[in-house]
């Protein structure tokens, strides 16, 4: 036996102790905790989910609806807890939303805005796990370099679909019905 004891996985109770100024995760059972996103951060995620909240959030609102749109939900899949910017099921999934503090269903997007202080996590360890828990969709948005990437779950793993800079429009999978204008997302 070795003089290392074994690390004691983290529990709903040590993440109910993370301080209000920082997010907390519980992934493959390690407590990740992270500072809040800078103003910029925030803003590029607040903006991009107005956008689609507007057009795609609201029944008989200005888009074709049909999804629920979420800021920073906290999201206890394949166990994990994960809490991604934002988050979007199709509301044939999830018809309405459950009196509750976190989600158990898998949601169908997730986006994650990228900081320097988050990115090698965003990027790998949750990466796996949405693709492990079936999300079908995953957006990275980098405020700084003005950037967004579009993946799409294929075969366990994900395909990038676009990948685009400044101050463009397209339409992006899962969302093609509406052109984003992603100078909305970048603020000077």
């Amino acid at each position: 036996m070795s003089g290392f004891a074994a690390k004691q996985r983290a529990t709903y109770a040590d993440l109910l102790k993370v301080p209000d100024h920082l997010v907390g995760e519980i992934v493959d059972g390690e407590l990740i905790v992270s500072p809040r996103p800078s103003i910029r951060h925030a803003a590029a995620s607040s903006a991009l989910g107005v956008d689609l909240g507007g057009a795609f959030g609201r029944q008989g609102g200005p888009g074709p609806g049909g999804w629920i749109i979420l800021d920073e939900p906290e999201l206890h899949i394949v166990d994990q807890i994960l809490v991604p910017d934002l988050a979007g099921w199709r509301r044939e999934r999830l018809p309405r939303l459950p009196d509750a503090a976190f989600m158990e269903l898998r949601p169908d997007w997730v986006c994650e805005v990228l900081s320097p202080a988050t990115i090698a996590f965003d990027r790998t360890r949750k990466t796996h796990h949405y693709a492990a828990a079936g999300v079908e969709h995953q957006w990275f948005v980098d405020p700084i370099a003005e950037t967004l990437e579009v993946y799409r779950l294929d075969g366990g793993g994900w395909r990038l679909v676009a990948s685009v800079a400044g101050q463009t429009k397209l339409r992006a999978d899962p969302f093609e019905a509406m052109e984003l204008d992603l100078a909305n997302l970048w603020t000077s």
